[in-house]
């Protein structure tokens, strides 16, 4: 914990006994296991007045959960494995939560277990998106069956809900009528990393040793259609020749590389792309950010876009869709593109590329802007305020 962090910690006299939803903090590693693992570390450094219970069915061992298995801030159950293991959190949770006397939980992807209201337990519930609302054909009549009824449950028995952006809850009030005073938007932090900047040489360093050369342009996000890295491709054939400097794409996604690599094929642009599916470790992504000329993130939907934040904090030009709650995370010095027109995605690119001081004062403007509104110790306590 660094000393500007303790500088700001907030206390009261008396705290609460908060549980929290910990299956994807413990056991995923992408965007949902973020959320969850930086805001319960942030409200826990910034509000150490109140116990922090993590409830999961299961851990998996990683650098990123250990802290949460180490710390005496932290309570963890999980449940005695079996059969009904995978339905406990949604069911069996809430007998733990009486036992342990829990006053609040917290559900931080969609979901509330069943019967928690009848236990007298206040539920919060965080929203992320409701895209197989808006996009149901991204998703298999299952899958969309699932979510909707577990999202529809949700809004009807929690308490409060938290919304990560105000697209994702004009979203929920459009699509499942919920009273708009029953959302507060509070957006998402970024990991810690990304608040202090690495030293120029060391993150130069990484780089090279990724096996990227600069100057390149920067894609971060799961190789998947929505992400649409076709139309960012496609704008490439669009760059003059000397401009098409090298694109890394950071994110995994067998099926659809392939289709991407196919693009690429018929584009002649095959020796464009350095694809780094790999990249584990939060600093050497960090590094990335920092020494990308900018980071193209032309996403068909997000309910936020973190990748977009943890670019301005690394003071990198970004370049986004125009769509949902991406101008959100990009504030106002970002630039904004139609995700469907490859021809002013590269006007854009070009732009950054051969004009220095439009990417610096976007570089400056935009640092400025994500330090103010994802300030760690402000989303913790708007976060606590709401709870109580």
């Amino acid at each position: 914990m660094d000393s500007k962090r303790v500088a700001i910690l907030v206390f009261f006299p008396c705290g609460m006994r908060i549980g929290y939803d910990a299956k994807r903090l413990f056991g995923n590693f992408t965007g949902l296991g973020n959320y969850s693992r930086t805001l319960v570390q942030d409200v826990a450094c910034f509000h150490p007045e109140h116990d922090y219970h993590l409830y999961t069915p299961a851990i998996r061992q990683h650098p990123a959960t250990q802290p949460f298995l180490e710390s005496t801030q932290y309570t963890t159950f999980v449940p005695p494995s079996g059969f009904f293991q995978s339905l406990w959190r949604s069911y069996g949770v809430v007998k733990q939560l009486k036992r342990d006397g829990i006053e609040l939980y917290h559900g931080l992807s969609h979901e509330l277990p069943v019967g928690l209201m009848r236990a007298g337990i206040p539920g919060v519930v965080t929203m992320h998106d409701v895209i197989s609302k808006v996009h149901p054909e991204w998703y298999g009549a299952v899958e969309r069956i699932i979510y909707d009824q577990k999202v529809r449950y949700s809004c009807r028995h929690a308490a409060k809900i938290v919304a990560i952006s105000e697209h994702t809850k004009r979203d929920l009030i459009e699509y499942y009528r919920v009273e708009p005073d029953k959302i507060k938007v509070i957006y998402q932090a970024c990991d810690p990393v990304y608040y202090q900047r690495q030293p120029t040489e060391q993150a130069a360093r990484t780089v090279a040793q990724l096996g990227v050369t600069t100057p390149y342009v920067l894609g971060v996000g799961s190789l998947e259609p929505r992400k649409n890295i076709a139309t960012l491709l496609r704008a490439y054939q669009h760059l003059p020749v000397d401009l098409r400097v090298p694109l890394v794409l950071v994110g995994k996604g067998k099926r659809h590389k392939q289709q991407l690599q196919q693009l690429l094929a018929q584009a002649n642009l095959e020796d464009v792309v350095y694809w780094l599916e790999n990249v584990v470790d939060i600093r050497q992504l960090q590094a990335l950010y920092q020494e990308a000329s900018a980071l193209i993130y032309p996403s068909l939907y997000e309910g936020f876009g973190l990748p977009i934040a943890e670019a301005l904090l690394c003071k990198t030009p970004v370049i986004a869709s125009s769509t949902s709650a991406l101008p959100e995370a990009g504030g106002p010095a970002s630039c904004y593109i139609d995700p469907t027109s490859p021809e002013q995605l590269a006007h854009a690119i070009e732009k950054v590329l051969t004009d220095s001081a439009h990417a610096n004062h976007m570089r400056e403007q935009g640092y400025q802007y994500a330090h103010t509104q994802f300030a760690p110790a402000r989303l913790a306590t708007q976060l606590v305020d709401y709870y109580s």
